[in-house]
């Protein structure tokens, strides 16, 4: 097993590319399948979110949220400086008010969830975005409506159910939280903790490529049919990322964060919470329908840089770099 383990860790970038690819295939040959891949998301990211939480001890989460340096710029960069991007590259389908909305609600909400493992097979400082999670979750509640209701009006906040948040708030970070803590608990006393946290570490590798398969396979079909209008988004979702990459970076010279922080910034300026808004787009009224279509079409495109992003950042970021 530990063999097995050690490949796995080895190809990680590999092997997420091709759960991508499949699930693309999955998705276009057996539509029918989608339902299911759909239904497994969040479940999927639960484990996930569990045996990332599992892998960072509780006392790094203590000392990050000690950080106020970090927690500082991380919270300037996406709620004051990534939002103006958003609205910027938003502009392009001010036309079409289910583009619009789709578009916002994606670009405008920090990711909490798979940015964590990200980050960490980067070489990012992941106990820092972890303990940081709760407060981005919070905060994008509370701004949300106001960044809405600024960039598209205020008709627009009327349409919105927070529900769907604080679902996701309590299942994605409080539920696998812990349940960390629990496990972390049990492991000084007891071997079934160990061994779980064991486990957990090996599977690491396994639930993502199986998240980004449902992701993928769940929604492809659904994007396909509707491409000819969506291919307008993938410019503006691309140009996105370098953007927010590039704020990331030149933001965390200018506070002078160290290596791993900077990497754990880049990353959160470039990741949106896709998988959180999808039921708050999936909610809105029909006359909207191209809003969720929006959303999916950014993971589609995030998901890809990602992969990209595990190798590209720790190469603008050099460990040995002189601050």
């Amino acid at each position: 097993m530990p063999r097995l383990v050690n490949w796995w860790d080895a190809h990680q970038v590999s092997l997420y590319l091709a759960a991508i690819a499949l699930g693309a295939v999955l998705g276009l040959v057996a539509p029918g399948a989608a339902p299911v891949l759909e239904h497994a998301i969040e479940p999927l990211l639960m484990l996930l979110l569990f045996a990332t939480f599992l892998a960072v001890p509780l006392i790094e989460i203590g000392r990050a949220l000690r950080d106020l340096r970090f927690l500082g710029t991380l919270l300037v960069v996406d709620f004051a400086l990534v939002p103006f991007v958003a609205w910027g590259l938003s502009r392009f389908v001010a036309n079409d008010d289910g583009l619009l909305l789709g578009v916002l609600l994606v670009l405008l909400t920090p990711c909490i969830d798979y940015v964590i493992v990200f980050t960490g097979l980067a070489g990012g400082a992941r106990a820092k975005l972890l303990a940081a999670a709760p407060l981005l979750m919070l905060v994008q509640i509370l701004l949300l409506p106001l960044h809405l209701w600024v960039f598209a009006g205020r008709d627009v906040v009327g349409v919105i159910d927070v529900a769907p948040f604080l679902r996701a708030f309590l299942l994605l970070i409080v539920v696998p939280l812990a349940a960390a803590a629990a496990v972390q608990a049990l492991a000084r006393r007891h071997p079934v903790g160990r061994a779980t946290e064991t486990v957990m570490a090996g599977a690491m590798v396994p639930l993502m490529v199986l998240t980004l398969l449902a992701v993928i396979g769940s929604q492809v079909a659904a994007v396909g049919s509707e491409m000819g209008t969506l291919a307008r988004l993938l410019p503006l979702y691309a140009g996105f990322v370098v953007l927010a990459v590039a704020i990331g970076y030149v933001a965390s010279r200018i506070t002078q964060l160290d290596v791993p922080s900077t990497r754990a910034l880049m990353f959160s300026a470039a990741t949106r919470n896709s998988l959180v808004v999808l039921p708050l787009a999936l909610a809105l009224p029909a006359s909207l329908a191209l809003a969720p279509l929006a959303v999916v079409t950014q993971t589609l495109v995030e998901l890809v840089a990602m992969v990209v992003m595990v190798r590209l950042v720790p190469a603008l970021t050099p460990s040995g770099r002189e601050r």
